[in-house]
């Protein structure tokens, strides 16, 4: 959302070429929901979704922890003030020497989906906490993950054994539903497979202690969203559901959920054209898109709200689009986007939501447009 705050950047500093400007606010008053929704969850803050300083340092004096994708990450982390008990290498595929790195800096935490995963790190950081990535379906998210990261839960039950045969400490699962998801319930299912793997391991004499829930926590853009609250009875009641009163310790790795809502791009429209003379709709290129920082657009899954100072004019379809040489760089063509029919060449606009995945996602000066400037108030 348009804060007043970031209007108020915006309008006094007049920041050149497209930016992004997240307000400390909205990311303030974001944590402190999700940790009044599902008070006895740890709170991993997913550092891909936006690694600025400022967010990791607001974030890690509140008492947030850290999902940590990469070294880099986990450096980010320690550097904004995060100990080393509160950072997960959450990321399946490492090198045994990112995993032998991240162990000497003191992260004793780290998530698999293989037996070669639970052998490098046997060998790298003997001793530490394991959880296993299930594989869930992902239906009803926005924008669904792929088969790239987990394992069926059958085989999370061998990898978790073999883990504990060469000495790591198994202690649990992990699973994302999916980002963008919009449903609350959609926790049920992969708690209900957590729950077997923890009784398929109970039955070899392996206790697990801990499921982490993922993220998956939406902001909203067209449409409202569910609010934390909602998702965290409606986990809290899987939780009981499958668990019973013997409930495991459990961990949420908001992302776009804690910054999306907190940032805006602000950007300027380049060109309005048509392709044809009878072509009834208009093409409206931004100095921003997919490359600069708005790839989230691929097959239009995120539609982000786009404002602009002429929005109390009749509107109309277009084609919107980016600058680069590119033909991919489109952002909404199959369904078109509603815009002013008077918005014109130089006219700046707003585009909401994008305060998660977009400054992380922005090319290094790709067809020689700089990357996505980024200011956090």
């Amino acid at each position: 959302m348009t804060t007043a705050r970031i209007l108020d950047f915006i309008k006094t500093r007049r920041p050149e070429g497209p930016c992004l400007v997240v307000d400390l606010d909205v990311v303030r008053d974001n944590f402190t929901a999700f940790r009044h929704a599902l008070p006895d969850s740890a709170i991993y803050y997913a550092v891909k979704a936006n690694p600025a300083p400022e967010i990791l340092k607001l974030l890690a004096a509140m008492g947030s922890s850290f999902d940590c994708a990469s070294v880099a990450e986990i450096q980010m982390a320690l550097d904004a003030g995060a100990t080393a008990d509160r950072i997960s290498f959450g990321n399946t595929i490492k090198k045994e020497r990112d995993v032998a790195r991240a162990h000497a800096l003191g992260v004793g935490l780290f998530a698999v989906d293989s037996h070669e995963e639970v052998e490098k790190i046997s060998r790298a950081a003997p001793g530490a906490k394991v959880f296993c990535r299930v594989l869930t379906d992902g239906e009803g998210a926005e924008w669904p993950l792929s088969r790239k990261f987990g394992c069926v839960p059958q085989m999370a039950v061998d990898v978790l054994v073999y883990a504990h045969q060469l000495g790591l400490e198994s202690y649990g699962v992990s699973f994302h539903v999916g980002s963008q998801m919009t449903k609350v319930d959609a926790w049920d299912s992969a708690l209900a497979d957590a729950r077997r793997v923890f009784a398929q391991l109970a039955k070899q004499g392996i206790h697990l202690q801990m499921v982490n829930m993922g993220g998956g926590f939406p902001t909203k853009y067209l449409r409202d969203v569910p609010s934390a609250e909602a998702y965290g009875q409606a986990i809290f009641a899987s939780l009981r559901k499958h668990f019973g009163n013997n409930l495991p310790k459990t961990i949420i790795e908001p992302g776009r959920g804690m910054v999306g809502n907190a940032g805006v791009i602000k950007a300027e429209v380049v060109l309005v054209s048509k392709k044809s003379d009878n072509d009834n709709h208009r093409w409206i290129f931004l100095d921003i898109g997919k490359f600069g920082g708005l790839a989230e657009t691929m097959d239009e899954a995120i539609r982000y709200p786009i404002r602009t100072e002429r929005d109390q004019d009749a509107m109309e379809p277009c084609v919107l689009a980016g600058p680069t040489c590119d033909s991919a760089d489109v952002l909404y063509e199959k369904n078109m986007y509603p815009l002013p029919v008077t918005l014109t060449i130089g006219d700046e606009v707003l585009i909401e939501g994008t305060g998660a995945y977009t400054t992380t996602y922005s090319a290094v000066a790709f067809n020689g447009f700089e990357p996505l400037k980024a200011y956090v108030i």
